[in-house]
């Protein structure tokens, strides 16, 4: 990050790179045409010219994920953080499953000084993608400026409380003089602007120290060796409701990867409950569109664990692995089913729990 007055990194280097096909835990080798255009005109610096193109895609196409993406990356580019935001919460609304719109917000809510929302958007991408490098070492920076801010009002409720102090210089001296504003020069992958960088130096590991030999005992007064006893096998279940509400469960993920729109919103009860309190049949429109606009889609699940409740409710926790020729993602998932007219179908879903 070179180019920037910030370590905290916006997805405009990474999800950038992502975008176009490059190497990394995401893969989206179908980018369209409009979206490369789009691309090209942010590289060369002509923002006016990039926002015309992303516009002109979504009037065509308005749920496409990539030009939206891009048409938040423009505004950041423009300074204008509040269009941006709104344009990056949406994709997480839309495709909770996408770890780059997370970490952008978290850049932009950095640049305000929200570090609170900074950290919850961070933590966010991470569930959704543990090994997203990026949203990692941002979260370490919010962190660091959470903990400055700590540190100040513990002084100012006890100014002489030298502990404080120097753990306050500490913090200081890794933060630098204050957040930066001012977008980096564009060069041939885009860099994000935000707060100044907050690198916390790992603490050392301790080496254990090597622990002491016993004396050895007399062998005549050795205690005969015992085998031990082998742990407890984690079996699934597969009986009862248990096993019912793991076959709704696949069938739920079959009839998404067969892009059956019918089938797939049948494994949803009358009673659920749509995220963010959406309106059921706005969401409903808005996974046709999305079940539909890939050429191909694989939804598998793994590790399904159900728990059953007193209500006559079922918990089902898994690992959702998501691919279609657009992108791949794996996230934890978690439903709440309940039982109506003999089948199993889905009240409450929430992603990265």
């Amino acid at each position: 990050m070179a180019r920037t007055h910030s370590k905290f990194k916006a997805a405009r280097q990474l999800g950038l790179a992502l975008l176009l096909g490059g190497a990394g835990v995401w893969s989206l080798p179908g980018m369209a045409q409009e979206a490369a255009e789009i691309t090209k005109s942010m590289k060369s610096g002509q923002f006016e010219d990039a926002m015309k193109k992303a516009d002109a895609c979504l009037a065509a196409k308005p749920r496409d994920a990539q030009c939206r993406f891009l048409k938040g990356i423009v505004f950041t580019e423009q300074n204008k953080a509040d269009d941006a935001i709104v344009i990056f919460d949406r994709l997480t609304q839309d495709y909770p499953e996408l770890p780059e719109p997370y970490n952008n917000l978290a850049v932009l809510y950095a640049g305000k000084g929200n570090y609170e929302k900074a950290r919850q958007s961070l933590e966010m991408a991470i569930r959704t993608h543990p090994s997203y490098a990026t949203a990692h070492e941002n979260l370490g920076d919010v962190y660091a400026k959470l903990a400055s801010q700590a540190y100040d009002k513990a002084l100012s409720l006890d100014a002489a409380n030298s502990t404080a102090q120097t753990k306050l210089s500490l913090i200081r001296q890794m933060i630098g003089s204050g957040p930066g504003t001012r977008p980096a020069p564009v060069a041939a992958t885009p860099v994000a602007a935000a707060p100044t960088p907050v690198t916390a130096a790992p603490a050392p590991v301790p080496t254990p120290a090597a622990p002491a030999k016993a004396a050895e005992a007399p062998k005549a007064a050795e205690a005969p060796k015992v085998a031990p006893t082998p742990a407890p096998v984690a079996v699934p279940a597969a009986v009862g409701n248990d096993a019912e509400v793991v076959a709704a469960l696949n069938a739920w993920a079959q009839a998404w990867s067969a892009q059956d729109v019918k089938g797939y919103l049948g494994a949803y009860a009358a009673g659920f409950k749509p995220p963010k309190g959406e309106a059921r049949k706005s969401w409903e429109a808005q996974r046709a569109d999305r079940i539909s606009a890939p050429k191909s889609i694989e939804v598998k699940v793994e590790g399904a664990k159900v728990t059953m409740g007193a209500d006559g409710t079922a918990t089902v926790t898994f690992r959702q692995n998501y691919k279609s020729n657009i992108t791949t993602s794996s996230s934890s998932k978690t439903l709440l089913m309940s039982k109506a007219g003999g089948r199993w179908q889905i009240l409450e879903e929430r992603s990265g729990s």
